[in-house]
């Protein structure tokens, strides 16, 4: 090694300290200071008169019939949004997979609403929900009237609300998703696509066969960050039902920000965070897990 490697080796990491300074005050000191608080009494306004109190943060949680249910909540909503947003975002991107413009055009149609403000939406779809009021109701009431069939109360009706929330969710952001997929469809192989052709395979069987084995690790990827995103699910029950009817909308996050700003009792507001911390992590790690190539 040159006396200039020499050097250069010892400078490098002089460049990291900027961001390994932002990453220690904002991330790590944060984290160990709420990891150190659920294990104490803290209060939010009085943080500096907690005491100690073991695990009794984390057992009442998980015998905290309102807790379970937020966490039930959001399992539901999950496993209502990740498959059917996957699947649709998939199939939209074979859809706008074509060089024409006008086909470009539809791509941004589609990812428009990714990008409007979340608030907006859910205001939005607020309205588009309203049940039937003497002669008034919501456009989304008003197109089963049309159909003959009977309007629903969509966010009042503790067994539809969620759905519906569900429903916005997937409609908000499966262009996001759509153009991840898109991605992904530029290095599916052409000659694989050529080969299978020449065989005989249908389109289907091409889809099955030869795109959806290639894209192993964007599915992976894909269904992990939706996953991630359904699970820190907070703005749209917050503003279009306040996590009702009965609880039935309400969400993890919701649960751990009234219990930090509302009960301001932020020693079990930690613990709910860092379950829910562990939570992303094991996520993280399951996409770390699945997605990594094999090794020839």
């Amino acid at each position: 090694m040159t006396a200039w490697e020499k050097a250069r080796a010892r400078t490098a990491p002089l460049f990291l300290l900027p961001a390994l300074a932002l990453l220690a005050v904002f991330v790590v000191w944060p984290l160990l200071r709420a990891a150190a608080w659920s294990f104490t009494n803290a209060d939010l306004l009085a943080p500096g008169e907690a005491r100690p109190v073991g695990l009794g943060n984390y057992i009442d949680l998980f015998t905290d019939a309102r807790f379970l249910r937020a966490f039930g909540n959001t399992w539901l909503f999950a496993l209502l949004v990740v498959p059917l947003q996957t699947a649709l975002a998939f199939f939209l991107a074979l859809w706008v997979d074509r060089p024409e413009p006008a086909w470009r055009w539809l791509r941004v149609v589609f990812f428009l609403p990714v990008v409007v403000s979340m608030p907006v939406l859910a205001v939005l779809w607020t309205l588009l929900y309203q049940p039937a009021q003497g002669d008034t109701m919501g456009l989304v009431n008003a197109a089963l009237d049309l159909v003959g069939a009977p309007p629903q109360a969509w966010l009042r009706d503790p067994a539809l609300a969620l759905p519906a929330i569900a429903f916005m969710s997937i409609w908000q952001g499966v262009g996001l998703q759509m153009m991840v997929f898109l991605a992904g469809l530029q290095n599916v192989p052409r000659e694989l696509l050529d080969a299978a052709r020449i065989d005989g395979a249908g389109p289907w069987q091409r889809v099955w066969h030869v795109i959806v084995p290639s894209m192993r690790n964007t599915f992976v990827f894909v269904v992990t960050v939706t996953t991630i995103l359904a699970f820190r699910i907070f703005v749209q029950p917050y503003l279009m039902t306040r996590g009702g009817p009965g609880n039935s909308t309400l969400s993890l996050v919701q649960s751990i920000y009234e219990t930090t700003f509302v009960s301001q009792d932020l020693g079990r507001a930690c613990a709910a965070a860092l379950v829910f911390l562990a939570l992303v992590g094991v996520l993280a790690g399951l996409q770390r897990r699945f997605s990594r190539e094999d090794r020839e």
